[in-house]
């Protein structure tokens, strides 16, 4: 539509089914550009996609005729599908249900790429369950505990 503009930036985050730790560093990156790249069909544009053997941060600015949770059904399918068919795993692999989505001024692209891009060294002082209590507490995000994470079978 003519004369509409728009900036939302949005991080989404979501982890492996029972945030198993196997997105493993030999294919890993592959996993991240193709999720980048669906970001990217959907008409959003993706910022930085990156994360660590359980989870994945996703930031990207968000398209307003895009819904996010229509992008993280898609991103999360095909992703899977893609680790899947490419048997990179022995075993089926799955996301966990749900998914954090967390929005962001313009003046806060640096700080949050710079996140996300460190994940690594960030994971070294705390782990994911840390990290995503902590965003659902500073974004004032209401939560039961016992919803929050599947846990193992």
């Amino acid at each position: 539509m003519a004369n509409t503009y728009h900036q939302v930036y949005i991080q989404a985050v979501f982890a492996v089914k029972y945030r198993e730790a196997v997105l493993h560093n030999e294919w890993r990156k592959d996993v991240f550009a193709v999720i980048g790249n669906l970001i990217n069909e959907t008409g959003c544009k993706t910022i930085i996609v990156n994360g660590v053997e359980d989870h994945v941060h996703c930031f990207f600015g968000l398209k307003p005729t895009v819904s996010i949770s229509e992008l993280m059904k898609t991103v999360k399918a095909k992703s899977s599908k893609f680790i899947n068919d490419n048997r990179f795993l022995i075993n089926r692999f799955e996301w966990q249900e749900g998914y954090g989505a967390f929005s962001y001024s313009h003046s806060q692209i640096n700080n949050v790429y710079n996140y996300v891009k460190n994940q690594e060294s960030h994971h070294k002082k705390e782990n994911f369950k840390e990290e995503y209590l902590n965003f659902l507490e500073k974004f004032n995000i209401p939560f039961d505990e016992r919803y929050i994470f599947e846990d193992l079978k």
